[in-house]
């Protein structure tokens, strides 16, 4: 159970106890304040009866136990345990005893200081020994220190064996509580910047004929909330870290695909992501001049890792546009307009004469999702260049055109079955042919102006192809889209990029399926996922088993997924937004409707979202009707 409020985490197991053991602890910005936490009443453990999270970065543990001796077999004292991410704790004793009762409580504290990686990896120290501090304990290995506080103050506190005391007298039907707070010596509480009033997403909110819509909507906004950081440099501007516990930093592609995703909740997570980004660009001579630098991604067993950092490149100038389209303030897009620029010229430098872009550059093969997100970039990078009044438009529309001529021919692999998509090319030619869910990227082709989205790499047969077979049993588990054909060599279930089911690649296929018109696979993808967001507490993890959804089955956690994650956290607000089909087009004045005929969920609402910087609600009905209930001064519905 993690608790969320970057640079703040606390990670329990569900007993509630901090043992020490495994990931167990308070966290502050990837350092272990405290890694035990063992509470004793009576000289007893409560019996653990619940654990809930109530929230991204909090949860709540009630245990029980008998107390009185008089009191038979029924438990006559509650406690109950919240725990915050933000390093406090607190602990409530309830009596239900008919007579006063005297509780003697203890709670056994330690912490070695470890790096959240040490942890991870295994090799976290010993831990550090303690000594008494104002109404608390404090520890130090030279280095780091934390401290812990009570209130109110212990009546006895021991250094050597980690203890803290207290005695209670509770009344019949009353109750006691204590407040531990941990920090890193020195420092105040945790500031989430998710939780400050001027967080930069909307409060949406979700209902209809499907109870877990709210539920989801609810719970992705919090977790990507909570995995909201601020620039140190720029404290105005906020992007998300990639995930916790384990990527609770700054992934630039995953961070462009998260605040893309979050645009009905307003522009602000985007601007304060791009101008991040910008600041980071390559400048100067060479080859990566432009480019936003990113670190090496695994690519399964298929092919070599990819470059994450071509991805985000090719994210940046498409996030702006849409940007744009959504709402973001005109003189927000002229400042970040010449760092969409030189991506743009960075793309066309690496194409160079040849159609193809490489990934890694140079010499790697030519993957299918690289030459969707180029040729993504490539037109709205133009509508960008058009509308901001900048040349260059007409080129690399020019380049996305022959791009999309050669490849219907060059990527696509000719089968029994009806053909497929390659997977990637490799320099000498060779088609690499396997199915997997990054194809659904030939999918996401972007909105233009006028809310019509751009051409895509396949045509219209081929795209009907694809479409099938993403809805096949070989990629749709019943929990969501593999990330590799179950009947592919090298299919693993757990494989990260093997045969799991990535709840962005997921979200993705859900909105390029509705948006090509074919909304059976997209209704059936879509509640597949939903189920499986009610399995996991509507908290989506970055990933999970990939196994056949089957009647009376739950879909298995990955153990290396983040959870949240920021991508799975927007996916799930992509997923109940595309039921809608918002298209705006702020700097014409519109807003276009297309709704998920089928309405696969049923009657669904959409309220708190934003379009051109004002409030924006939908209803779509069981007929999959859609209508504006609340938009902006002057927004007109497009056609």
């Amino acid at each position: 159970m993690v608790c969320v409020a970057l640079p703040g985490l606390a990670i329990s197991t569900e007993h509630g106890q901090l043992t020490g053991q495994g990931l167990d602890g308070f966290y502050r910005a990837g350092r272990r304040l405290l890694s035990r936490c063992q509470l004793r009443v009576a000289g007893r453990e409560p019996l653990p009866v619940q654990a809930r999270m109530t929230g991204a970065d909090r949860a709540r543990f009630v245990g029980t136990l008998r107390a009185s001796p008089l009191a038979g077999p029924d438990p006559d004292v509650v406690v109950e345990r919240t725990r915050h991410a933000n390093g406090t704790e607190r602990i409530t004793l309830h009596s239900a005893a008919p007579r006063p009762l005297r509780l003697p409580v203890e709670v056994a504290l330690g912490t070695d200081l470890a790096a959240m990686g040490a942890i991870a990896s295994g090799r976290a120290g010993p831990e550090v020994p303690a000594d008494v501090h104002d109404a608390g304990l404090r520890w130090s290995d030279g280095t780091q220190a934390s401290s812990i506080t009570a209130d109110p103050p212990p009546a006895d506190a021991l250094a050597s064996a980690g203890l803290l005391r207290w005695e209670f007298h509770l009344p019949p039907g009353s109750s006691m509580s204590v407040e531990l707070r941990v920090r890193p010596d020195g420092a105040g509480p945790v500031r989430a910047v998710g939780r400050t009033a001027t967080s930069p997403l909307a409060q949406a909110g979700a209902s209809g004929d499907d109870p877990g819509v709210q539920a989801l909507l609810r719970t992705s906004v919090e977790d990507l909330q909570a995995l909201l950081l601020r620039d140190p440099a720029h404290p105005a501007d906020v992007y998300p870290a990639a995930g916790a516990p384990w990527r609770c930093g700054l992934a630039p592609a995953e961070a462009l695909a998260a605040a893309r995703m979050a645009l009905p909740l307003g522009t602000r997570l985007a601007t304060g992501t791009l101008r991040a980004l910008a600041r980071g660009q390559l400048t100067g001579p060479g080859r990566q001049s432009g480019m936003i630098p990113g670190p090496r991604r695994d690519a399964g067993g298929h092919l070599p890792p990819g470059c994450t950092g071509t991805e985000a490149t090719l994210l940046f100038p498409a996030l702006l546009a849409e940007a744009r389209r959504w709402g973001m303030p005109e003189h927000e897009t002229e400042e970040l307009l010449p760092a969409a620029e030189r991506c743009l010229t960075w793309l066309r430098t690496a194409v160079g004469d040849g159609t193809y872009l490489c990934d890694p550059q140079p010499g790697g093969p030519a993957r299918c999702e690289t030459q969707a997100h180029a040729h993504r970039a490539a037109l709205l990078g133009a509508d960008l260049l058009d509308a901001c009044g900048m040349p260059r438009g007409a080129e690399l529309r020019e380049w996305a055109r022959a791009l999309r001529a050669a490849f219907r021919t060059d990527f696509w692999v000719d089968d029994l079955g009806g053909g497929r998509p390659a997977a990637a090319r490799a320099p000498d030619g060779r088609l690499v042919p396997h199915l997997g869910a990054t194809a659904v990227h030939l999918l996401d082709t972007g909105l233009l102006g006028g809310g019509e989205s751009a051409p895509g790499l396949l045509d219209r047969v081929q795209t009907e192809q694809l479409a099938r077979l993403l809805g096949s049993p070989a990629m749709d588990s019943g929990w969501g889209l593999r990330g590799l054909g179950a009947k592919e060599a090298g299919y693993n279930p757990f494989g990260h990029r093997g045969g799991a089911v990535r709840t962005q690649e997921t979200a993705i296929a859900v909105a390029g399926l509705a948006s090509a018109g074919f909304e059976e696979e997209a209704g059936s993808l879509l509640r597949g996922v939903l189920a499986a967001a009610g399995a996991f507490g509507h908290r989506l993890p970055e990933m999970y088993a990939g196994e056949q959804r089957t009647d009376g089955s739950t879909p298995l956690a990955h153990p290396a997924a983040c959870r949240p994650a920021a991508t799975a956290a927007a996916g799930g607000i992509m997923l109940l937004t595309t039921l809608a089909g918002i298209r705006p087009d702020t700097p014409a004045g519109t807003v276009t409707l297309r709704p998920v005929r089928s309405a696969p969920l049923g009657e669904i609402t959409l309220n708190g979202l934003r379009v051109a910087g004002a409030p924006f609600s939908v209803r779509v009905s069981r007929l999959g009707l859609a209508m504006v209930e609340e938009a902006a001064e002057g927004l007109q519905l497009g056609a």
